[in-house]
């Protein structure tokens, strides 16, 4: 049966908020779409990102990178001496009398060092250096007062006045003057992570320390193998594990301390807060206020506040989570109140019970759930919180984390305190999810229980 057009202004008449709509109805989505091309034009805009982008130094970034997950060595050859000798940084990672296979003394009296093997290396004297690297020999003269590179640079080799550099990528460099010769060369890993250079385990073999650890002798009189080794490990002077442990401690108890402290503070008052509980309205107007004032207060700017009062250190980094958390959780605790379902509270008033009872049977076993499951949820997101305000003065690893950065010198020190904090997170992040599910199973069954018996 064919419609008419009678039939179609009918249809029309009787469905107005399907075939008229009004015009942001029907346009909303196109000037939503518009509305975010257009701001995010002129973010782009405001921030200048093109040209940010274009001064970037890109270049610096797979450098940025290898230095967190390698060390480089830097021996030093001074030519103006009478003899040539190589000579480490006061805390190189090759303890104190470094003899490393990769310098070579030559017959000759040359010397010659192996950055990736022989194909990138530099052999030298106190009259020339030949560098060695991409398939290409590179002869350089120092006998002229400075040096002088013979034949076509090549485009791995930057020839300043004074100074010759060759860029080897990520193995190393080397850079060669008159009067020196310094190499960097770049290996993969963390060196010393276990036992530094002080330790009587530096430099033995895994096999060798664990046959020293079970049945060797005591390498420290009256001190057992495995106790000494467990000390060094923890006193490590360059990654300070011992350190770098209790600060992780202290951000953790930090967290869940200023979390724990808040959820006692905010539950009495999330009560006088909600609405349909508290008698007075002005009341719950006020703690609105209050807890709006508190968690509209970043938690850094709380730290940066208590780190004034009683100074740098974990107590700070507990009292800013505190005050934070009172506002946030007595805002959710409050709203959580203001959307229950009446009918138990009106159940247990109609038996004659005073308000401190309607509350804990009325309103308490509804409400409990959910405090707990939204408590949880930022004792994990405190632990976060814990490594930011740490930077600040607050205490726990952020504050050694970001005296690692200063240095901007030990990346690999950063990195091994980012995984940590990442682990840690990662943890409570699962234990937080684990407690939750079994609590919303708990209560899933509980109302089934109560349905069956009513």
């Amino acid at each position: 049966m064919a419609i008419t057009a009678d039939d179609i202004l009918s249809i029309e008449a009787r469905y107005p908020h399907v075939f008229r709509r009004p015009l942001y109805q029907r346009f909303g989505p196109l000037f939503l779409v518009a509305g975010t091309v257009l701001y995010l034009a002129y973010a782009l805009w405001f921030f200048s990102m093109p040209q940010v982008l274009r001064e970037s130094h890109w270049e610096r970034l797979p450098l940025f990178l290898a230095q967190w997950i390698s060390y480089d060595l830097q021996p030093e050859f001074r030519l103006d001496q009478p003899e040539i000798t190589p000579k480490y940084p006061r805390f190189s990672a090759l303890g104190e009398n470094p003899n490393p296979d990769w310098v070579i003394r030559n017959p000759d009296g040359t010397f010659t060092v192996l950055i990736d093997g022989p194909a990138k290396s530099v052999t030298f004297d106190k009259t020339k250096a030949v560098i060695v690297a991409n398939g290409q020999t590179v002869p350089v003269s120092l006998t002229g007062g400075k040096p002088v590179i013979s034949g076509p640079v090549p485009d791995w080799i930057t020839a300043h006045d004074d100074e010759i550099v060759a860029r080897m990528g990520f193995v190393g460099e080397v850079r060669v003057t008159v009067d020196r010769v310094k190499v960097r060369k770049r290996f993969l890993g963390w060196a010393n992570f276990v036992f530094d250079t002080r330790s009587p385990f530096f430099g033995k073999p895994a096999g060798e320390v664990a046959s020293l650890l079970v049945s060797g002798p005591e390498l420290k009189p009256g001190t057992s193998n495995i106790a000494l080794a467990a000390d060094n490990i923890w006193n490590n002077a360059q990654w300070q594990h011992g350190d770098v442990w209790t600060k992780l401690l202290q951000t953790i108890v930090m967290a869940f301390l200023g979390t724990l402290l808040g959820g006692i503070v905010a539950f009495p008052l999330a009560f006088f807060a909600a609405r349909n509980i508290t008698p007075s309205g002005l009341l719950s107007q006020v703690l609105e206020r209050f807890f709006d004032f508190m968690r509209s207060v970043d938690m850094l700017i709380w730290a940066l506040f208590f780190t004034r009062a009683f100074g740098p250190g974990p107590l700070a980094g507990s009292a800013a989570i505190f005050f934070t958390e009172i506002g946030t959780l007595g805002k959710t605790y409050s709203e959580a109140l203001e959307n229950i379902d009446d009918k138990p509270r009106e159940g247990v008033q109609s038996t004659g019970a005073n308000g401190l009872l309607v509350q804990r049977y009325g309103v308490l076993p509804e409400v409990l759930p959910v405090f707990i499951s939204q408590t949880l949820y930022q004792w994990e997101s405190n632990t976060r919180g814990a490594t930011i305000i740490g930077a600040v003065g607050a205490g726990g690893i952020g504050l050694k984390l970001w005296e690692a950065m200063r240095t901007n010198s030990n990346w690999a020190n950063v990195f091994y305190m980012v995984l940590l904090t990442l682990a840690v997170v990662f943890v409570f992040d699962n234990i937080s999810n684990f407690l939750r599910r079994r609590l919303s199973r708990t209560l899933h069954d509980y109302n089934r229980l109560q349905a069956e018996r009513g």
